[in-house]
């Protein structure tokens, strides 16, 4: 799940992470009190979930009340569009104020699982402030990593040599080293898959800060953190993906012509390579389970048709946990039911799949039946561009 910069900084404070003083805003109204309450610069920024915000105007540096509140009229509903948001962009709904820092200089700071080691690995770098997938492309010996022990967690030296990689001495050493240990336990206490500082600033006076924050808790460990579960903002997510979690589809909306619906999530990952390579593309990932009950399916078709973009159907499931002449029959009534009008086409194997086959060739919807898995990659292909 993702949160908000401002949420990410309150899980931070509670750590004792060091972040700038700020609150957060809903309307101009506000932005001017809180900048006349800071009486000094303060920073504007856009509360969306996506990176760039800065190049596509989302972050503003405000002098006085006065131009806090005109940058804020501006920038709350506004369309804001960056690199990861897509050309249809995010609306705007609250902004972070921030006070003002003399900044001295700009790291970089993430932790995240590397799944190749099964470990988490602290990352940090002396090129704050830049995408950190630019530096591994251009400069890796930019990058220091360090392993942490899944038995130990990360170790005071761990953070000593972190520190000194990112060339911090004096007060700003021993901030760093304080700042470091402390941000590895929010990440870890609250079951976080991402942690990234970027830039984690040193100021002119020593502090070591997070200027900017972005973390991702995990989904599986959020039933432990009632309180991060409350952060969860659903304008900011898929509304598609949204309803799908109601009915435990896991469902993420992509941007091709081939709705999918599969049961397993490897075999959802070949099914759309499979369509890639047919010439098409798919328009979601959807993956049923192993029930893949008549409630379920139908619910999956209502969700798959639902986007604008599908102009086919293709169900790819593997009979094993169910029988495929019970999947076919809970494909032909949640057809019945939800009344798709594009091509369906499906691919049935495992357990009673020539029961299958002879059920949906007889049912009075009109099914392209596929014999194999490349049969039906060419076959949804052909329904779409004839």
């Amino acid at each position: 799940m993702k949160i908000h910069e401002y949420q990410a900084k309150q899980i931070l404070k509670k750590y004792q992470v060091a972040v700038p003083q700020g609150e957060v805003a809903f309307t101009p109204a506000e932005v001017r009190k809180i900048a006349a309450d800071f009486g000094r610069t303060v920073v504007i920024k856009a509360q969306i979930h996506a990176g760039g915000r800065g190049k596509g105007g989302g972050v503003k540096l405000a002098h006085s009340p006065d131009e806090a509140e005109k940058i804020a009229e501006k920038m709350l509903g506004m369309q804001l569009i960056t690199h990861q948001t897509g050309p249809e962009g995010k609306k705007v709904r609250k902004v972070l104020v921030e006070e003002g820092l003399e900044i001295e200089r700009e790291l970089y700071a993430g932790i995240v699982l590397d799944r190749s080691k099964s470990q988490f690995v602290f990352m940090a770098s002396t090129e704050g402030g830049v995408e950190i997938e630019k530096v591994a492309a251009t400069t890796p010996e930019r990058i220091i990593k360090e392993y942490v022990d899944n038995s130990l967690g990360l170790q005071p030296y761990q953070c000593r040599r972190l520190a000194f990689g990112l060339g911090l001495t004096g007060n700003q050493f021993k901030n760093g080293v304080s700042f470091l240990a402390s941000l590895y336990q929010a990440f870890w206490q609250s079951d976080a898959s991402l942690a990234e500082i970027n830039p984690l600033v040193v100021t002119k006076a020593g502090a070591v800060l997070a200027l900017d924050a972005k973390m991702n808790i995990d989904d599986n460990a959020l039933f432990r953190h009632p309180e991060i579960m409350a952060m969860r903002d659903r304008d900011e997510e898929e509304p598609l993906e949204v309803e799908a979690s109601k009915y435990n589809l896991n469902y993420i909306k992509l941007d091709g012509q081939v709705g999918c619906m599969v049961n397993g999530a490897g075999l959802a990952m070949a099914t759309m390579d499979l369509i890639k390579l047919a010439g098409s593309e798919p328009a979601n990932f959807l993956d049923v389970g192993g029930g893949a009950s008549v409630e379920t399916v139908a619910n999956g078709f209502r969700i798959l048709i639902s986007d604008k973009n599908v102009k086919a159907v293709l169900i790819n499931i593997f009979g094993g946990i169910v029988r495929c002449d019970r999947v076919a029959r809970g494909v032909i009534e949640a057809v019945q039911q939800v009344g798709v009008k594009v091509p369906i086409v499906v691919r049935l194997a495992g357990t009673n799949a020539e029961e299958a086959a002879t059920l949906l060739q007889k049912s009075p919807i009109k099914f392209h039946v596929a014999t194999d898995f490349g049969d039906a990659a060419r076959k949804i292909v052909q329904a779409i561009h004839g």
